[in-house]
C-alpha cells in the first residue's frame, strides 16, 4: 500500500501510518518508507489484538487524525491490504474538482481469484468501499467524522446524503484488495452486521431484507440468521444508536426508495 502511494502521479501532502499492535515487519517497513519520504510518518498504538469490525479500524484512524492539523482539502482512509493504481489520487481530485457537491469518492475493489482480478461483489458499484475512502473536508466535518462502530462505512454515506452531499465512484478506477472483506473477522463478530443495522435505525423489516441480500451474495444461511439475531440482540440490550431519529427516518426512506428502484 505504501509503495503504491509513493508511485502516485499526484503525491499526498501527508500520510500517517497507524501501527496498531502489529506483530510482523510493519514497523520496519514504515521506517524504510518514512526515511525516504518525509511526508510519511508513523503512530504506534496498542489496542485489542482481535479484529473487531468497525470500532478497531476507526479508533486507529481517529488516533492518526489527532496528529494532523486542520489544513487539508481532502482526507483519505486507506487500509494496509490494498494496492492503489498510480493515478488514484489524481482521479479522485478530478472528481471533487468537477462537482463541488461530491462529498465522498473512491474507486472499486477487486480481489484475486485463480490468477485473475475480479470485482469484489459484496457492495453496489455506486458505494465507496471502506478500505479506500476519500472525503471532502466540509463533508467530513458535516457527518461528524467517522463513527467508531460497525457500520461506519455505510452510515457515513447515508449521513453525507442527509446533509446534501453526493457519493461518487470512478468505475474505471480499480483497487486491488489483497484480503477479501471479512476474512479476519472472529467468531465474536458474527452478530456485528445486524448490530450495525440496528444502530443505524434501519428498522426490523429493512434489516431482514438486508440479511436476505447478504445470504444471496454470500450463499450463507448462517450469516443471514446471525444478522437477524444480531439486530434482535442489539435491540434487547438497548444498544446506543449512531444516528438521530431524523437521520434514521431519512436512512429508512432512502433504503426503501433504492429497493423500489431496483424492483421497477
Amino acid at each position: 500500500m505504501l509503495e503504491s502511494l509513493t508511485k502516485q502521479t499526484i503525491l499526498p501532502k501527508k500520510v500517517v501510518v497507524v501501527n496498531d499492535n502489529s506483530t510482523d515487519r510493519t514497523s520496519e517497513i514504515i521506517s524504510e518508507f518514512s526515511n525516504k519520504h518525509d511526508w510519511i510518518s508513523t503512530l504506534n498504538i496498542s489496542s485489542s489484538e482481535s479484529h473487531v469490525p468497525g470500532s478497531k479500524v476507526i479508533k486507529a484512524f481517529n488516533s492518526g487524525l489527532e496528529t494532523l492539523d486542520n489544513r487539508y482539502d481532502v482526507i483519505c482512509k486507506f487500509d494496509a491490504d490494498i494496492i492503489l493504481p498510480d493515478d488514484y489520487l489524481e482521479r479522485i481530485i478530478h472528481l471533487f474538482s468537477c462537482d463541488k457537491k461530491i462529498g465522498i469518492a473512491g474507486g472499486l475493489a477487486f480481489i484475486k481469484k485463480k490468477d485473475k482480478w475480479v470485482y469484489e461483489t459484496i457492495a453496489s458499484k455506486d458505494h465507496v468501499r471502506g478500505p479506500f475512502k476519500a472525503y471532502r473536508k466540509s463533508c467530513f466535518e458535516d457527518i461528524g467524522g467517522l463513527k467508531e462502530s460497525i457500520g461506519w462505512d455505510t452510515v457515513d454515506t447515508f449521513l453525507a446524503k442527509f446533509y446534501g452531499w453526493k457519493v461518487k465512484t470512478d468505475k474505471k478506477l480499480y483497487v486491488k484488495h489483497l484480503k477479501p472483506t471479512g476474512k479476519n473477522y472472529n467468531k465474536k463478530s458474527k452478530f456485528s452486521f445486524g448490530e450495525g443495522l440496528y444502530k443505524m435505525r434501519m428498522g426490523f423489516t429493512l434489516s431482514c431484507l438486508s440479511a436476505l441480500k447478504s445470504y444471496i451474495n454470500k450463499r450463507s444461511i448462517s450469516y443471514c440468521i446471525n444478522t437477524i439475531r444480531g439486530y434482535i440482540k442489539a435491540k434487547l440490550n438497548n444498544t446506543e444508536f449512531i444516528v438521530t431519529k431524523e437521520q434514521g427516518k431519512f436512512i429508512r426512506k432512502l433504503r426503501w426508495n433504492n429497493i423500489l428502484k431496483s424492483l421497477f
